[in-house]
């Protein structure tokens, strides 16, 4: 892509890289709107879908988070087969796909049955809606972070790669606000009934517009022309795993601390403070916006901070932070808003040292022709088994009436990953894409 004599962004961008950029932010913002709706939404939806039990009123709530847990478990599947798709065919190309069955997924939540209605079939039906936007999600990473770091001028890779989370946080926003709009103008019987749907249909609609987006992206990847030409041939579906299996795992590593971090304080927050200090579930949703917009901001200042610093730096410092502070934090929490906006947003200041830096990262670890699966796949799988699953453990732990053990549970998670950050991860911010 051309740099010279093109009016420039403010930070000194070509406009044809800022349309690279929109390309896979806009889209990725409708995927991941449609992601968050679900969690946002939990607890309005789930005694309309999961059977009530007489004793226990957190059983719908645990139902819900475990198939948000499930659709997790697609994205690995995603990361490999979306990423091998990616690497063999473009990024392009498997950004449209993602994005369809994003809205797919989208659109049958809108439509699922309440468990009076159908029985049985509604969960089936929310859980089957949830492993194709788990399938949809995992290979948007693999796609859209690549794209938008082979897409970066020298010595911006950091600054694109923010734009990951800024566009999922964009997305949050969204889902987050209006779930809090819809909270404060129906009463609750009403977000119960039928409330919780419209999210779901707005998400299936601007869909569209993502995929109209994405057309008019360019490819990124010289070795997807190479093989349709037959000068290369495709990468086999696990290559990246048989030739740098070190690198792969390396992903895990940097990975584990970050994704529990991330759902815990972006997604749980707000339900952990209801669950345990009674918090005021209109609120929350309300703190859970403005800390959003908060971090949001940080994102692009922190990925230029890493092109001048390096991505280990701002790794350790993450890594460090949720080591010692989700037990003294989360211990402070009570039901005021004022507490769970600190709370919340002073993660999120440590927790941008992560997220502004790991689609970069990440790509920088693999070469071209399998650097989609490579990226996508291990990340994907450790989202799966340790974020996915973090609302879930926290629940349930608050159901045994341990919910004290969360936090240690995060502490010692950031604590695996600082040890990896330290002994196991080079710098490569200076590194050029091979």
């Amino acid at each position: 892509m051309a740099t010279s004599p093109v009016a420039s962004s403010p930070v000194g961008i070509p406009k044809s890289r800022v349309r690279q950029l929109m390309a896979a932010s806009i889209g990725n913002v409708v995927e991941w709107f449609d992601w968050y709706t679900y969690s946002f939404l939990t607890v309005y939806f789930a005694e309309q879908i999961f059977p009530k039990s007489g004793t226990n009123s957190l059983v719908p709530v645990l139902s819900a988070f475990a198939v948000f847990a499930v659709g997790f478990f697609m994205r690995p599947l995603g990361g490999l087969l979306v990423g091998a798709f990616a690497d063999r065919y473009g990024r392009k190309a498997a950004m449209t796909f993602t994005i369809i069955l994003m809205g797919g997924g989208s659109l049958l939540l809108a439509i699922t049955p309440t468990y009076e209605a159908a029985g049985v079939l509604a969960p089936i039906i929310l859980t089957l809606a949830r492993l194709i936007q788990g399938l949809s999600v995992g290979g948007e990473f693999a796609a859209a972070t690549t794209f938008l770091v082979e897409s970066a001028p020298p010595g911006r890779r950091g600054l694109f790669s923010s734009f990951q989370y800024v566009s999922t946080t964009i997305g949050q926003l969204l889902a987050s606000g209006l779930a809090a709009l819809l909270a404060a103008t129906l009463v609750e019987a009403d977000m119960n009934s039928y409330g919780w749907r419209i999210p779901f249909v707005v998400g299936a609609v601007i869909s569209l517009v993502g995929l109209w987006i994405r057309k008019g992206a360019e490819e990124t990847s010289a070795v997807v022309s190479e093989i349709q030409e037959g000068k290369a041939e495709r990468p086999g579906l696990f290559e990246f795993l048989v030739r740098y299996p070190t690198k792969a795992a390396l992903i895990v590593g940097i990975t584990v601390a970050g994704t529990v971090a991330y759902y815990t304080w972006t997604t749980f927050l707000p339900t952990y403070a209801q669950q345990n200090v009674s918090f005021d579930k209109g609120e929350s949703l309300t703190v859970s916006t403005i800390s959003l917009v908060f971090f949001m901001f940080l994102q692009p200042l922190l990925g230029m901070l890493s092109d001048r610093i390096g991505r280990r730096p701002m790794l350790i410092t993450f890594g460090l932070a949720f080591t010692i502070l989700p037990v003294p934090l989360l211990g402070m929490l009570t039901n005021s808003f004022s507490s769970l906006l600190f709370i919340q947003c002073l993660g999120m200041i440590f927790l941008g040292c992560f997220t502004s830096v790991s689609a970069a990262v990440n790509s920088e670890l693999f070469p071209t022709r399998v650097r989609a699966a490579g990226a996508g796949f291990p990340y994907s799988l450790t989202v799966a088994i340790f974020g996915g699953t973090a609302p879930l453990i926290g629940t349930a732990l608050k159901d045994a009436g341990n919910s004290g053990l969360f936090p240690w549970y995060m502490s010692a998670l950031a604590l695996v990953s600082t040890l990896v950050y330290v002994f196991a991860l080079k710098e490569t911010k200076d590194q050029p894409l091979s």
